[in-house]
């Protein structure tokens, strides 16, 4: 199969690491840089394997991981050692990422208040009001690890198996926005579990980021790091109805 996925859209290694930090609940100041560098790395990996199109930046910041990572391997020089203590290797990582999270949060919190403002001159029903729910915009690393995890509970006597090559991405979508013509939305754990074989998952997951790319669906949680749903894109139905 030869589908290379290219998303303006993908975040970048920054998003990653901070992705990492937060799945793990891991201290942003102190962080263990072993651990993940080698999640960093198993992602990165993932990512190859399913052509998907990766910036060179993604390179640079797995060898900042693993320069730093021997950095602190190595014992501090005796002449160091007695006349002062070596600046900590991780500092200069740390400090962009506490950067680049202070502006992340920032562009958070104006996009809710994009959201909030479109919502000025609309009024729902009170019955529709009180069924909405809120989501959390989820990431597209959460749907890598959704899919890396479904990859592990397929039994390993199917990746052995011989199959034809029964599926394709254009028909995955089509597949994909019927059945949103239906559901108001789709758990991207309950699609992978429906999927027969190997080859399925994947091709189930390429044809999410496709859709993802064109802006015809978005992923959501109810919690951070919870289960993953496929909801169509609101905004681009919106703006389709406004022109017709």
């Amino acid at each position: 199969m030869s589908y290379k996925v290219k998303l303006e859209l993908f975040e970048g290694p920054l998003d990653l690491l901070l992705y990492l930090v937060k799945k793990d609940h891991l201290n942003i100041c102190d962080i263990p840089i072993a651990k993940v560098t080698e999640q960093y790395l198993q992602y990165l990996e993932l990512m190859r394997l399913l052509d998907l199109n990766i910036a060179g930046e993604f390179l640079v910041m797995a060898s900042t991981l693993i320069h730093v990572k021997s950095k602190m391997l190595l014992p501090p020089e005796p002449s160091q050692e007695a006349e002062q203590e070596e600046p900590d290797p991780r500092s200069e990582l740390v400090k962009k990422l506490l950067e680049y999270q202070k502006f992340k949060e920032a562009a958070g919190v104006l996009r809710q208040k994009e959201l909030l403002r479109q919502n000025v001159f609309t009024r729902a029903p009170a019955s529709e009001k009180e069924s909405q729910e809120v989501y959390f915009e989820a990431s597209l690393f959460d749907l890598i690890a959704a899919f890396s995890k479904a990859m592990k509970e397929i039994p390993k006597e199917l990746l052995y198996e011989v199959i034809k090559d029964e599926f394709t991405v254009e028909e995955k979508i089509h597949d994909l926005l019927h059945l949103l013509l239906n559901e108001p939305s789709l758990s991207v754990g309950n699609l992978f579990t429906r999927s027969r074989n190997t080859f399925e998952v994947v091709v189930t997951f390429l044809a999410i980021l496709e859709l993802i790319r064109l802006k015809e669906v978005v992923i959501v949680q109810k919690e951070l790091f919870g289960e993953i749903q496929v909801m169509r894109n609101q905004e681009k139905i919106a703006a389709y109805e406004r022109s017709v």
